[in-house]
């Protein structure tokens, strides 16, 4: 009967799998923030709220801090941060390693908008995220933004999803980093956008910032050839 249900479901295009913390990326997630007693999410790349939603639904109770650059996205994310009272949302901006103002890329799936130039693979993979117009935005460095947000906060996990932009983030978040817990950030297997810097050398540079990788988690995959181009990687103080 088991064998029935399932095929039916996944007919229907959905699946079914038991929730344990080896088998759920979810509950994984929200196994080790509270391991590392997380209280303080910096969500750099927030789009309207996606990953600060997702903590929520796992249970995550303590402060997030969200950045993100477009009009549109910025509105729809503090509307919806509006509804708590542990969730604030910095005024529109990128972040990156300098100060001033720069253009954004907007996609036409917006999540996957950046200030670097997209590459032809990203658009094959997912033609709905194809280059529709720019957009001027503010641009600072972490670490001029983070220190009002850090006090009395005691363990902090910085989230970078930028699109190919995260190098220059963690250029500009050094002092930050010397004070966080944890990072998770993007990491592309294959070039997809202009000048992005790959996997291993973030891998690379996170070991020298003294963090180790923890875990990886599923990310962006070409639907045509099923074959993996992004995953996010969560980094831990050694």
């Amino acid at each position: 009967m088991k064998v029935y249900i399932k095929k039916f479901i996944r007919s229907m295009g959905f699946d079914v799998h038991r929730h344990v913390i080896s088998s759920s990326q979810a509950c994984r997630l929200a196994h080790i923030i509270k391991y590392h007693n997380i209280d303080l999410v910096f969500d750099i790349g927030a789009n309207t709220g996606q990953f600060a939603m997702s903590l929520r639904e796992i249970g995550y109770q303590g402060k997030i801090v969200s950045f993100e650059p477009l009009p549109n996205a910025h509105k729809s994310l503090s509307n919806i941060a509006r509804r708590d009272v542990n969730w604030v949302v910095h005024g529109r901006c990128a972040l990156g390693d300098s100060k001033g103002t720069t253009l954004i890329n907007v996609a036409g799936n917006s999540a996957s908008s950046s200030i670097l130039e997209m590459l032809p693979l990203h658009v094959e993979a997912a033609p709905e995220s194809t280059i529709i117009s720019t957009q001027e935005t503010p641009i600072y460095t972490l670490d001029s933004v983070a220190p009002q947000y850090l006090y009395p906060c005691k363990s902090t996990l910085v989230k970078i999803d930028t699109q190919g932009f995260e190098w220059q983030v963690l250029d500009g978040a050094s002092e930050t980093l010397k004070r966080a817990n944890g990072v998770l950030i993007e990491l592309s297997l294959v070039p997809l956008y202009k000048g992005q810097r790959l996997w291993r050398d973030i891998v690379t540079r996170m070991e020298s910032e003294g963090f180790e990788l923890w875990c990886l988690q599923q990310g962006f995959t070409d639907p045509r050839s099923g074959r993996m181009l992004q995953l996010d990687g969560l980094f831990f103080r050694k």
